[in-house]
């Protein structure tokens, strides 16, 4: 049997977790709908998160940044009476305030996959060994940085936190635990 960093006993948390957490992501648009569920996990847990993710693909355009970044007052209503998703105002705001800013970016010829891992010199990074969750550091020094450098570009709900969690989501941060198949040893990849 597989032990993993997390997931052992919820089917999709496990496919989660074998599949996607800790996978580099370069693809702009995929990094920002994984930016904006982080986003949305603030103060939740990530298997909340994971098990709207459909209902947030559909209520969201399929994260198209171009779509949300022209949402209007009746969108925002729509996704506030969305049961689908999780329905909080600055939340919600925030995803469309991030799409403006993604596209801002992108206006000024940069690349978000490029801006984003250059808080890691352009490829992943181990985290501290460590056997046991808390082990394992919620903010590092990148996700300070790339935090501070979002909100200069008008970013909302990106916090240290939420870029940490951002970054091991999307590889930048390998943070699989010692006993999981997935742990290379922090000299090898995953």
């Amino acid at each position: 049997m597989k032990r993993r960093c997390f997931g052992d006993g919820d089917a999709l948390m496990s496919q989660y977790h074998d599949d996607e957490w800790g996978v580099p992501v370069y693809d702009d648009q995929q990094l920002f709908e994984k930016l904006t569920l982080d986003g949305f996990q603030a103060g939740l847990s990530w298997r909340t998160v994971l098990y709207k993710r459909e209902a947030f693909q559909r209520a969201f355009d399929g994260f198209d940044p171009q779509e949300i970044a022209v949402y209007t007052d009746d969108d925002r209503a729509r996704l506030l009476a969305d049961e689908g998703i999780i329905r909080n105002r600055l939340k919600i705001n925030a995803a469309i305030t991030n799409a403006q800013s993604y596209l801002h970016l992108q206006e000024r010829g940069i690349s978000f996959s490029e801006f984003l891992w250059s808080f890691v010199d352009g490829k992943p990074q181990k985290g501290p060994e460590a056997s046991s969750w808390d082990q394992v550091r919620t903010v590092s020094p990148e996700s300070k940085a790339m935090s501070k450098a979002l909100k200069s570009h008008g970013f909302k709900f990106v916090g240290p936190t939420i870029c940490y969690a951002f970054m091991q989501a999307v590889g930048m941060i390998d943070d699989h635990l010692t006993y999981c198949f997935r742990y290379s040893g922090r000299d090898g990849g995953v």
